[in-house]
């Protein structure tokens, strides 16, 4: 059934994009330039017990709670630096819009080995093509900073959707956007809950993206693994 496939809908950060450096060490490098002394892992652990609480508290951005994504992560950083001992509202303020517009372009993120042949050459087969992403508003601007905008005919996030990954409906979403039923739609990420089994779930196939050495449970087909991207275009030509 792999021939007739018409729509492919793509997991963004760790599939297409990564951060080019651990989020402690762009903190870090923030806070220096405002000579504020702070490590980079204890920046590090900071931001991830804050995005955590902050995750758990308003999920999805508080999208449903009336916040909007950009005051979600101002919150973010502002903690994650309390939490590392900065306490000065101004100096807070300043780098937390500082961050919130740096992680908006390609200065912090860096397209994956392999993501703009596999893209480049499932268009030219005439696949048509999405982005399904947790991510907020951000993105698309991301994608073109990054020169992967134009792959896609829509790129829709958590934020936008109003459900995330793994909640069927962001794909249910997808699928109307790219107006393929699910059986003719495959999926492609790096997460084997959120990107391979959810997209399953509401029936569209799937493939997983698995560098060397990573955990390889729970089990995944062996034609459903990516170990690099541009496997991609073998199994769905088979």
């Amino acid at each position: 059934a792999m021939v007739r496939l018409r729509l492919l809908t793509w997991d963004v950060k760790d599939t297409l994009l990564r951060l080019r450096r651990p989020v402690g060490q762009s903190y870090a490098a923030e806070a220096r330039a405002r000579g504020v002394p702070v490590q980079a892992e204890a920046l590090g652990r900071a931001f991830r017990e804050a995005y955590g609480a902050q995750s758990r508290r308003f999920p999805n951005y508080g999208r449903g709670q009336g916040l909007s994504s950009r005051q979600w992560w101002l919150h973010v950083v502002t903690q994650t630096f309390r939490l590392s001992g900065v306490h000065e509202d101004r100096v807070l303020t300043l780098m937390a819009e500082n961050l919130y517009r740096d992680f908006c372009s390609a200065r912090n993120w860096e397209v994956l080995p392999g993501a703009v042949e596999t893209l480049s050459r499932c268009r030219q087969r005439g696949f048509r093509m999405g982005v399904v992403s947790n991510f907020d508003n951000r993105l698309e601007n991301i994608l073109s900073q990054c020169s992967l905008r134009h792959h896609f005919e829509f790129v829709l996030t958590s934020e936008d959707a109003g459900f995330a990954k793994p909640d069927g409906r962001i794909f249910e979403q997808a699928l109307r956007l790219g107006g393929v039923p699910p059986e003719l739609a495959a999926h492609v990420g790096d997460d084997y809950s959120r990107d391979y089994r959810a997209a399953r779930a509401v029936g569209m196939h799937s493939f997983l993206l698995r560098a060397a050495g990573q955990d390889e449970e729970p089990a995944v087909p062996p034609e459903h693994v990516l170990p690099t991207l541009p496997h991609l275009l073998a199994l769905i030509e088979k």
